[in-house]
């Protein structure tokens, strides 16, 4: 114990020291510019409408989160996000747990091969994996499949990226997809934690496969739904490059960390005050979703 205790903080403090300067700091400096005119490269003076002799002369206190909430774009964009984060936590989650229980029922060769399978689209970039996608739905899906001259005419599942309601579901096939396999790891790992006295114990009662599912395997495996909730929450809220790649913030698809990014190339000089303002608020509500689902999740946790 006492070499522990010898060797904790030399091992610690490299990485709080570096933690403090990558991340704090940089943290502290985007709060203060969010309170300030700041054009990217000088500051501001609003008062003599020219460059600032100092940062505090381009003080304008929360005006800059004033003009972000009253913009349309920002307010637009982070209502379509929350409404993209509902639907792809649910049907992340749902997949991610229907692959897990798919592959701890099958013979063990089989169950290695499939995961490798599903894990692989994980390896693949959010920027390659959307180009990929817009093709499949801008050709195959559009022409191929669902055309007058396709496989089968279905209209509502043609342009998939060229309308926002559609694009929303594209998004979420895209990123199901990608990130299914990565979760149905943590929830197979979780499976696999449960004791087989409990399934044991349920058989002899005579329970049923959806009791045993509701009563021993949900709620044993609240551990992994802590952290895959809280995986897709704040992975849906910080989606980008699959959002520039597929539908490039078009036909009102732009997403919330997108809006951020081109806040500054909509404004004319660049707003990067605004833009920083609009980037606190998305780390507030970020957070404050992730801490609050976790506390919740947590809470209903078991131990085995």
């Amino acid at each position: 114990m006492n070499i522990y205790k010898k060797w904790f903080w030399p091992f610690v403090m490299p990485a709080l020291i570096l933690f403090f300067f990558v991340i704090i700091i940089p943290f502290m400096v985007g709060i203060f510019d969010s309170l300030v005119i700041w054009r990217g490269s000088y500051y501001f003076d609003p008062v003599t409408r020219t460059r600032a002799a100092s940062p505090l002369d381009a003080f304008v206190g929360f005006q800059n989160y004033i003009n972000a909430f009253k913009e349309e774009r920002f307010r637009r964009a982070f209502i379509y996000t929350l409404q993209y984060t509902v639907i792809a936590v649910i049907v992340h989650n749902a997949a991610a747990l229907c692959l897990a229980l798919l592959v701890t029922n099958i013979a063990s060769h089989a169950a290695s091969a499939f995961r490798t399978t599903f894990f692989m689209p994980n390896m693949l970039g959010g920027l390659a994996l959307g180009f990929i996608w817009q093709f499949i739905f801008q050709i195959v899906f559009t022409d191929i499949l669902f055309g007058p001259g396709g496989l089968i005419h279905i209209e509502a599942l043609r342009y998939m990226t060229q309308s926002s309601v559609k694009a929303i579901f594209a998004l979420v096939l895209l990123t199901t997809w990608q990130s299914a396999g990565y979760m149905m790891i943590i929830y197979v790992a979780g499976l696999n934690n449960i004791p087989k006295d409990f399934y044991e114990a349920a058989s002899i009662d005579g329970a049923s496969s959806m009791r045993v599912f509701r009563k021993i395997t949900v709620p044993m495996l609240m551990p992994s739904f802590t952290i895959v909730f809280f995986m897709t929450i704040s992975g849906s809220f910080k989606l980008l490059d699959q959002n520039v790649a597929l539908t490039d913030g078009e036909f009102n698809t732009r997403m919330l960390a997108y809006q951020i990014l081109r806040t500054v190339r909509d404004s004319n000089p660049p707003d990067y005050g605004k833009a920083q303002a609009q980037a606190v608020i998305f780390f507030v509500v970020v957070a404050a979703i992730t801490l609050t689902q976790t506390y919740l999740t947590k809470k209903k946790e078991l131990e085995a």
